[in-house]
């Protein structure tokens, strides 16, 4: 078995993944394929934080472009993040991995405060981390949360699940020429106006040279070879 790349990873998981071909909620296939990904991922002996969206029972754009006050909006958005995150460590818990969910906003009788230094020795036990209600403030997305807990915790890498295995010249659904990059400069990034993670999400991760490999969660096995360092997504880097 190759060895990983990185000792402590930071996974972004939008809640979207959770839904698979449905149309809301949590799909429970989906999710048993994603925690088993991430126990093998473990099982390389890796340390993992992940950060959860919630779009998959509410969005905080959405709620504001129907009307709703922005703020009350990104806070309902946080909630729905803090359920996605005990369905996942619930699973993951359920398959023998240890797993510590932590909120950003406080509701101490179902998971636990946000504190890095319990985080940290979390994850230094071998405990799965996962971050929910964002950075706990409005009108931040969980892009930027990413970044932040990421580079809080020490990670070594952003790995950015989404639906396409990479960053594209353009979108590849659309153009069928469009070519995968393998990797590419923060700097090159920009210039090309690749949307990677939102802008602040993005310039955090330049200003602390925190990589950001972009991944589709949807191949089996991408994650693992992504910590193996080998030829998978699109690696952001300084």
């Amino acid at each position: 078995m190759a060895a990983a790349a990185y000792s402590r990873i930071l996974l972004k998981l939008s809640g979207e993944a959770l839904m698979g071909d449905d149309s809301y909620g949590i799909n429970e296939e989906v999710l048993s394929r994603i925690v088993s990904e991430v126990r093998d991922v473990s099982l390389l002996g890796v340390q993992i934080g992940v950060v959860i969206g919630g779009g998959n029972i509410f969005r905080g754009v959405a709620g504001a472009a129907g009307g709703m006050d922005r703020a009350t909006a990104d806070y309902m958005g946080m909630l729905a993040t803090v359920m996605n995150a005990m369905a996942l460590a619930d699973a993951m818990r359920r398959i023998g991995l240890e797993a510590r969910v932590q909120s950003a906003l406080r509701m101490d009788q179902v998971v636990e405060p946000y504190m890095r230094g319990r985080a940290i020795r979390h994850l230094e036990e071998g405990r799965v981390v996962v971050f929910a209600a964002g950075t706990g403030n409005p009108f931040f997305t969980t892009d930027t949360a990413a970044a932040l807990r990421g580079a809080e915790i020490g990670a070594q890498i952003v790995l950015k699940a989404t639906k396409v295995d990479g960053v594209y010249t353009a979108d590849p659904r659309k153009d069928p020429s469009a070519q995968r990059f393998a990797r590419i400069s923060f700097d090159e990034a920009i210039g090309r106006n690749l949307a990677v993670l939102d802008a602040t999400a993005f310039a955090l991760c330049r200003d602390q040279k925190l990589p950001i490999n972009v991944f589709s969660i949807f191949k089996p096995g991408a994650l693992a070879r992504v910590v193996k360092g080998e030829d998978e997504g699109t690696l952001v880097h300084s």
